[in-house]
């Protein structure tokens, strides 16, 4: 048998309601707290960051390849999609997709009310889940069905716009162009169907954007099936954006530039490296708090156990097997603590994530609760890091057993 195993668990087996049992449940009480905050916390963080992140690709995608121009409104002059620096691009192993789209400014109106808007153009390379976890009526468009002009008059508008015109879906509104096109001046007036409305919290994009067919935009630019504005791209691994802009700067001709949507939407994302540095500090001093507690506990521990630790002495046990024991009981206190603190953790994570109980304010947060992301392997690197944190935090108070003089601990009082 393991010595100091052995004796850790006769330190540990101590009756209840005796003071080394109501010290030990303090010391299990304080590493669950701390790790169940922080379970809670990281949980918190990565869906704050996921939810917002999800919310501007919508808009921006990733990464867009748009000509050089000095045109500043949303007619961006066209690319092709069969570009070979369209292939190049696709083909690249670290972008997983890659769709054309178009945009158009123009003005919604119904019989009492109007709006000015931006239609963005999409085909069928669309990939259309960042938008469907944000439909809240309604249905996706589907451009592929029977069109009407050879483009369908589908539109998907945002709750604000809807909200704001009154409209709902399946009634129509008309949508007002503006500039050359079709051989026409002036407006040039198409009656649309409102198929859905979306809401993705973020206020300039909610109150600007509506999603129609691509074809649409092409008829009215005079532009031929292959032409769109840009390339929207989307990478694998979102942490190697910069690497793979590079890469994508490399495969397309000089008249075309790389715009990231990091810099498209620069203060959100300044925003979330502010929250990651909060954060950062906030999980610092839960750690601190928790080492204490259990350095202190320990130490309260080794005090109430004097007696036992000089009659060990005298009996000729060495410092080091005496350490070895209390650390053997300090990580018991935290293994308790662990699966402790990850139930309560995990269970708050949950009930938040099934049942979203805490509301938030849309207007503020860009989005209407709190949201939760399940990172599996983080929360096992915490669970470890408190593990080693701790274990070293109790080698540190053992250090008092050599200290310890047999004679005077046989014969001390608590």
């Amino acid at each position: 048998m393991n010595l100091p195993v052995f004796l850790a668990s006769r330190v540990r087996n101590a009756p209840l309601g005796s003071f080394s049992a109501t010290v030990t449940r303090v010391g299990i009480a304080s590493v669950a707290v701390g790790l169940a905050v922080l379970i809670v916390a990281f949980g918190i963080l990565f869906g704050f960051k996921r939810t917002i992140q999800q919310k501007i690709f919508a808009f921006g995608a990733h990464l867009q390849v748009v000509k050089f121009s000095g045109n500043v409104s949303y007619d961006a002059p066209p690319v092709s999609l069969k570009d070979p620096a369209f292939a190049r691009v696709k083909a690249l192993p670290d972008v997983r997709h890659v769709q054309g789209v178009a945009t158009k400014a123009g003005i919604l109106q119904t019989s009492d009310d109007l709006s000015g808007v931006v239609m963005k153009g999409v085909g069928s390379d669309y990939d259309w889940n960042l938008f469907g976890e944000s439909l809240v009526a309604g249905k996706l468009p589907n451009f592929d069905s029977a069109a009407t002009n050879g483009y369908s008059t589908q539109l998907l508008i945002s709750r604000a716009i809807a909200n704001q015109l009154r409209l709902e879906v399946g009634q129509s509104a008309i949508l007002n162009f503006t500039g050359l096109g079709e051989g026409a001046t002036g407006l040039r007036p198409r009656k649309m169907t409102i198929v859905g409305i979306y809401e993705t919290g973020l206020e300039e994009g909610d109150k600007t954007f509506v999603i129609g067919d691509r074809r649409l935009v092409q008829r009215l630019n005079n532009w031929g099936a292959d032409s769109v504005g840009s390339y929207e791209i989307f990478v694998r691994d979102f942490s190697q954006l910069n690497q793979t802009f590079a890469r994508v700067l490399n495969q397309i001709p000089p008249e075309m530039r790389v715009i990231k949507v990091t810099d498209q939407y620069g203060m959100l994302f300044d925003w979330m490296v502010l929250l990651d540095r909060n954060t950062a500090v906030f999980i610092v001093l839960i750690m601190f708090v928790a080492c204490f507690n259990m350095g202190s506990v320990l130490l309260v521990l080794m005090m109430e156990r004097t007696p036992m630790i000089g009659l060990l002495k005298a009996l000729g046990s060495p410092n080091a097997l005496l350490r070895r024991m209390f650390v053997v009981v300090g990580l018991n206190i935290v293994v308790w603590g662990l699966f402790i603190g990850n139930g309560v953790g995990l269970g708050l994570c949950w009930l938040q994530y099934q049942y979203k109980l805490i509301p938030l304010d849309a207007k503020n947060y860009y989005m209407n609760y709190v949201p939760i992301v399940w990172d599996w392997p983080v929360i096992g690197l915490i669970n470890l890091v408190i593990i080693l944190l701790i274990a070293v935090a109790l080698w540190i108070p053992t250090l008092i057993v050599n200290r310890i003089d047999p004679v005077k601990a046989l014969v001390f009082k608590k």
